[in-house]
Parts: C-alpha cells; sequence; structure tokens
C-alpha cells in the first residue's frame, strides 16, 4: 500500500464549497455562450476562486509579476500547464514569500467529443487512464533546482472531471492527434501536499524492502519504470534517499534518516 495515504488530507477539503463553484463558475459560462467557452481555463478558475476566499486577493501584482493569488503573506499559483514557465517567477517570489504551486491531477476522466461545426458532444466514457501524483514528477523535474527552498509548497487537487476533445484529429476516427478543448471538474476528491522535504519520503510505500531498485519501487507504486526512475532521481537529488550499490544492472537505494 503506498505511504501517499499519509499526506491525504480529505478532513481538511470543503467539497461542498468547492461544488458551490464550480456550478456557478460552469453554470454562468455554459448559460451565456456554451460548453467548454473558457477553453482550458476552467479547471484554473474553479481551483483560484478555491484557494483564494476573498475575490481581491486574485490577480495581485508583485514584483513585476502577475500572482494568481496573494493573501498578504503568501503567494498560491495555479498551474495546469508545463511549470517551465514557473522558473523565473520563482525567482523573484521565493526569496520573499511563501509560494504554492497548485497542480490538479484528473484522478479519474471521462471524456467527450466534440463535433466543431454542429458542437454536438458524445456521451461521457470514463477513461481507462487514472491520474497519478508520481506521473507529476515530470512537472516537478523541471523545477527541480528549487524543491528543496523552504519556502516553496507544492500542492496536488486530486479532481474527477470531464475533458471535452474536438474531433480534429488525423486519423479516420478524427480523435488520434485531436486538441483538448475543456476540462470540467465534477468533484474535488483529496488534496496531496509537499511541505517539508521530509512529506518527500512519504512517496515510499511502507513496505519496501531496502534496498530497493528502480523496478521494485515501480511494481510497488504501480508505475512504469520510467516513472518510477524519475521520482527516485528527484529524491535522490533532495537527499531524501541515497543511491547505494548496484544489482545487476540497477542501482539500489536506501531511505536517509
Amino acid at each position: 500500500m503506498s505511504a501517499l495515504n499519509t499526506l491525504n488530507t480529505l478532513d481538511i477539503l470543503d467539497t461542498e464549497r468547492f461544488e458551490d463553484i464550480k456550478n456557478r463558475i460552469v453554470g454562468s459560462e455554459r448559460a451565456k455562450n456554451g460548453i467548454g467557452t473558457l477553453k482550458e481555463k476552467t479547471v484554473h478558475a474553479i481551483l483560484k476562486d478555491y484557494y483564494a476566499a476573498d475575490k481581491e486577493m486574485q490577480e495581485i501584482s508583485l514584483d513585476g509579476y502577475v500572482a494568481d493569488i496573494y493573501t498578504g503573506t503568501e503567494i498560491i499559483e495555479i498551474q495546469t500547464g508545463s511549470f517551465n514557465r514557473m522558473r523565473n517567477k520563482l525567482d523573484r517570489f521565493l526569496p520573499k514569500y511563501p509560494v504554492t504551486i497548485v497542480y490538479p491531477i484528473p484522478k479519474i476522466k471521462y471524456l467527450i467529443w466534440m463535433d466543431e461545426e454542429t458542437g454536438e458532444c458524445s456521451k461521457p466514457r470514463k477513461s481507462p487512464m487514472r491520474g497519478s501524483v508520481y506521473r507529476a514528477f515530470y512537472e516537478l523535474y523541471k523545477i527541480k533546482p528549487y524543491l528543496a527552498d523552504p519556502n516553496l509548497h507544492i500542492c496536488f487537487p486530486l479532481l474527477e472531471l470531464e475533458e471535452y476533445r474536438l474531433l480534429n484529429g488525423w486519423s479516420e476516427d478524427k480523435k488520434r492527434g485531436s486538441c483538448r478543448y475543456d476540462r470540467i471538474p465534477k468533484t474535488l476528491l483529496d488534496e496531496v501536499r509537499f511541505d517539508r522535504l521530509m512529506d518527500y519520503a512519504r512517496l515510499i510505500p511502507s513496505g519496501l524492502e531496502e534496498p530497493f531498485t528502480v523496478i521494485e519501487f515501480g511494481k510497488a507504486i504501480k508505475e512504469r519504470k520510467e516513472t518510477a526512475g524519475m521520482v527516485l532521481h528527484i529524491l535522490n537529488y533532495l537527499h531524501v534517499i541515497r543511491r547505494c550499490e548496484n544489482r545487476g544492472r540497477y542501482y539500489t537505494y536506501r531511505m536517509n534518516n
């Protein structure tokens, strides 16, 4: 069983408030312009309202950049795209403020296909792919030098959502190579946070015997070797684990105290 369960904070989630915010934003946009109007910004808009108790905290100019949320003491950035664009902001903000990056993960996803010309939508179909905190480490790698900064915090809201895709791909059914149009959250399922370096240690399942290889770690967390390797690379960089002797073709790892 993954140690990520010890990071879950369901008891402090305000799921009713999230539902109210979602209904207000999605309902108003659909009433005005139809499904998917915000075009990839619906998740961002809902999370921004959820994490900012006051609208006056949103879109605040600080030190030459605009923070998604500034509470007066803390900056919160809602990131739904690549973390590459975060580096300049982190250079400017981290020396002065605590910064939390909020990166939503589609834990459960339903695909809905839209006809570009008519706007007709298919029935939702549940995707076999489930989102994973471990796979989000491909994005954390892009800001690896900042992860040990005590002012940086990472928050992963786990969502059930509907993903609208346009039937404009290159395959015969127009699905392969298609464009994502919008994502509409249905439910806030949970939240995983990394506030201190020791939080990253909880990514290692408690039943995993040491020393372990990337293969053994990947099996324990039910992820591909490439994903497991990325997570171990970052944990080793942060000195959460240490690389030890080889076992066959692979390094072994142990937890650091």
